[in-house]
């Protein structure tokens, strides 16, 4: 089966960190150019990083500086670091990729940065 699946995300203060990861099963990772969106409260699903199957990454201006994406591929996860975490970072993390023309999401990873 293939699927994609999230874990860590939770409850942390603002300037925080925070690590998520994305372990891949029935693909392999560093074949495919793979995503990671966020979904605030009422807001729009929003791309904030890609990694490249040659490692590139990008970034949002929203988190570029402070959000780092890397990739393991022994392990065929990758990882989200994310730091200097903000209220405005609340979200809904999800994985991502294109998997035989269609969207394979992770299940979802819900961050809430409060003091």
């Amino acid at each position: 089966q293939v699927q994609l699946v999230e874990s860590g995300g939770g409850l942390v203060q603002p300037g925080g960190s925070l690590t998520f990861s994305c372990t891949a099963s029935g693909i392999q990772l560093s074949l495919y150019t793979m995503h990671w969106y966020r979904q605030g409260p009422e807001k729009q699903r929003e791309l904030i990083a890609n990694i490249f199957s040659d490692g590139h990454t990008n970034y949002a201006d929203s988190v570029k500086g402070r959000f780092t994406l890397s990739r393991h591929d022994v392990n065929n996860t990758m990882y989200l670091q994310m730091n200097s975490l903000k209220p405005e970072d609340t979200s809904v993390y999800y994985c991502n990729t294109l998997y035989s023309a269609m969207d394979l999401w992770g299940q979802g990873t819900q961050v809430t940065v409060s003091s």
